[in-house]
């Protein structure tokens, strides 16, 4: 069939009258930005201008809520960030409620004004795709949205001079000083226990100007492979035998072999329930 019996399929069998159909139909071709293509066939069309035609034969029949199930699964990446924005621009115009289900993070936070975050079918947190990065409820949310993921650090909380630290490595104990915006009545329950850092790679420093200023969480890195994104670097790092990575500016000069130093940044530190795996500091 042609774009516009696409379109149209829906309201034919639900028995609406030709001048209507035409009308909500051209509506939608117009929004889409399909008006040009309505007597094409889908073989003679992208897969993005498909995508449109399988949204518009939704929006033609004037939901209340639209489901979508992983419609950029099978574009490419181009495509996919095109019609990211395409989806993002109809929702605008439309006002409609859309349910967008997917496995791409990407999609979910640029997307999303809430994301229901979910693991083997139960919900783990539902918030604004910036709370729920900056501020997960378990180690499951932080790790997944993200990218690169966040380090995920073995360590134990102790407790000197009134002060909370983070102690991590087998032969040099790092220490990470909690900073008292972050300290809370649950801390006190795990002095001496084991418990899991969570560092996001854009918190890990290697400028020279951070690490002279930092007072704490300072640590030795053997560099072992590093990533030119353009805009930034990611540098994969061992540290005691921990992996982990790091987001750094394109300016670096840290090559694959080189022994660095570089500085965590303590008010970026999230700090996770060995057991449940729940967040006790964000």
């Amino acid at each position: 069939m042609t774009v516009f019996d696409n379109m149209a399929f829906g309201l034919k069998l639900r028995k609406v009258p030709k001048d209507e159909i035409e009308r909500k139909v051209n509506e939608a071709a117009k929004i889409l930005d399909l008006t040009h293509l309505l007597d094409r066939k889908p073989k003679a069309m992208s897969g993005g201008q498909r995508q449109r035609v399988a949204l518009g034969r939704a929006i033609v029949r004037s939901p209340k809520v639209f489901l979508l199930d992983e419609p950029l699964s099978n574009l490419d990446a181009k495509l996919r960030a095109q019609m990211r924005t395409e989806i993002a621009k109809i929702h605008k115009k439309l006002g409609t409620t859309f349910i967008y289900v997917t496995h791409d993070q990407t999609e979910a936070m640029t997307m999303g004004d809430r994301i229901v975050c979910m693991k083997d079918g139960f919900v783990q947190q539902i918030d604004t795709p910036q709370n729920l990065y900056e501020n997960p409820a378990n180690k499951f949310v932080a790790g997944f949205l993200g990218s690169p993921q966040m380090n995920f650090i073995d360590a134990t909380l102790k407790e000197e001079y009134g002060q909370y630290i983070v102690e991590f490595g087998k032969n040099t104990k790092y220490q990470i000083i909690v900073p008292e915006s972050k300290v809370n009545e649950d801390l006190n329950s795990y002095v001496g226990k084991e418990i899991t850092l969570g560092v996001r790679p854009e918190s890990i420093h290697d400028e020279e100007m951070y690490l002279s200023n930092a007072s704490t969480g300072v640590i030795d890195a053997n560099v072992e492979i590093t990533e030119m994104m353009g805009a930034e670097t990611y540098l994969y790092l061992l540290c005691e035998g921990i992996p982990l990575t790091a987001r750094v500016s394109p300016r670096s000069t840290a090559k694959s072999g080189d022994d660095i130093k570089v500085a965590i940044d303590p008010n970026r530190i999230h700090i996770f329930d060995k057991e449940t795996e729940k967040t006790i500091v964000n």
